[in-house]
């Protein structure tokens, strides 16, 4: 009679235990392959977890160097106080100047006056200051110098990204509600000045047993791709609080694509107090727990 018991104990636990989904092997192959590479990116000479500093810049004379008082300080090793200047002129232009002797370059070259391109321009031109290097980015008309070491502590230290167990289920079929023309919708950033981003309509897709929509964005209407932010009900919790990102194939001519949850990561701001991330608008904010893809704890970053 106990042995019958416990059988029926070991059963009936056996039946309420939530069942694991079985992955075939070459999309659990795929899926690690991408976070491979993810991983590989993020933890480049030029990652994310690079950033030192982000400094907003007024119109005139910036210094840069390791002194502290700088506008632009760079608390990096061989790093003289006074490097060079940089000059924001009326017209918006960005002039990069050394000082004499300093070792300063530009785009691997040495710099001794340089008219600079922002990130809104095109690739930035890149100032090299001892093992150090800068460039200016531009975020709603005001420009920051974003200052990377590969030596930061937070590359140095980093101990890896968690994941979910990969979940063939978080990878779902979208259909695309347009709008009438795409639209240029506000987007909030961390920085507190919002941001807009064009988006060409409403994907429409079920998750977890609910009907939920999501506004992707595009760079132009002819994009091949598409950039979605969002937030569910592990954001906060086991995943980072201001959201996460996924990309998306644009809809096919049967008005569809594929969204895989698998494949949702952390923003820059989860690993570095120095970026300008988007997050997700109230639209984005999903009312289910999508667990898949990218983790976050805290004590990690």
């Amino acid at each position: 009679m106990k042995n019958a018991f416990l059988f029926g104990v070991v059963v009936l636990l056996t039946a309420c235990a939530p069942s694991t989904p079985v992955v075939d092997p070459d999309y659990q192959a795929e899926i690690e392959s991408w976070r491979a590479g993810r991983l590989e990116r993020l933890t480049s000479d030029s990652g994310w977890l690079t950033l030192i500093g982000l400094y907003w810049l007024e119109p005139g004379i910036s210094r840069f160097g390791s002194d502290p008082d700088n506008e632009i300080p760079i608390a990096v090793p061989d790093v003289p106080g006074l490097a060079g200047t940089i000059e924001i002129g009326d017209d918006g232009t960005v002039v990069a100047r050394a000082v004499a002797d300093a070792d300063v370059g530009v785009n691997g070259e040495p710099l001794v006056e340089s008219l600079m391109t922002t990130d809104a321009q095109g690739p930035p031109d890149v100032v090299r200051v001892g093992r150090a290097n800068f460039h200016i980015i531009e975020r709603a008309g005001n420009l920051a110098a974003r200052v990377k070491d590969p030596g930061a502590r937070r590359r140095v230290s980093f101990p890896g990204i968690s994941h979910f167990p990969v979940d063939p289920g978080a990878r779902v079929t979208a259909r695309l509600e347009p709008y009438d023309g795409p639209r240029m919708v506000e987007i909030p950033t961390v920085v507190g000045t919002p941001t807009t981003m064009m988006t060409p309509g409403l994907l429409r897709f079920s998750l977890a047993g609910r009907e939920l929509v999501l506004e992707p964005y595009v760079e132009s209407p002819d994009d091949d791709s598409y950039f979605l932010i969002f937030r569910d009900r592990t954001s906060g919790d086991t995943t980072y609080g201001a959201g996460r990102f996924l990309s998306a194939e644009a809809v096919g001519p049967d008005g569809t694509t594929v969204l895989d949850f698998n494949l949702a990561y952390n923003p820059p701001c989860a690993f570095t107090p120095f970026a300008t991330c988007p997050l997700p608008t109230p639209q984005n904010s999903l009312s289910v727990a999508v667990e898949a893809g990218e983790r976050y704890e805290s004590e990690e970053h």
